[in-house]
């Protein structure tokens, strides 16, 4: 399974950003997809998931400015980004897979990763 995200960019503090991710085989209707995130030097961070029963799970950092959603005709998980900040950039990975929920917040829980796409604010 291929994860392909794409929308990466730059933005000034204060602006919008919206990220889309992609699968290549089967529905992510059946998958648990989440976005992470990594800055140099740091390991992958939790931002943002969206479970296959549609509970929705965030990161206190992105809590009511980041919104996770699906398209299931397009087969597309986005990552709408508002209110950014600096401390936003980073490289953004999309992560699918068939996660327990204890595991949803933890990138170990995920089988499929993709490429990452850089997002940078500027202040």
């Amino acid at each position: 399974v291929q994860v392909v995200e794409s929308g990466g960019g730059l933005a000034q503090t204060g602006e919008s950003l919206t990220l889309s991710c992609g699968i290549s085989e089967g529905s992510i209707s059946r998958r648990d997809m989440a976005w992470f995130r990594q800055v140099p030097g740091k390991g992958r961070a939790f931002v943002a998931a969206r479970r296959r029963d549609g509970h929705l799970y965030y990161d206190d950092s992105v809590k009511g400015r980041f919104a996770i959603s699906r398209d299931s005709n397009k087969n597309t998980v986005y990552l709408q980004m508002r209110a950014l900040k600096p401390e936003d950039t980073a490289v953004y990975y999309c992560a699918a897979g068939t996660v327990i929920i204890s595991r949803t917040r933890d990138e170990a829980g995920y089988y499929y990763w993709g490429q990452g796409t850089q997002v940078t604010v500027s202040s």
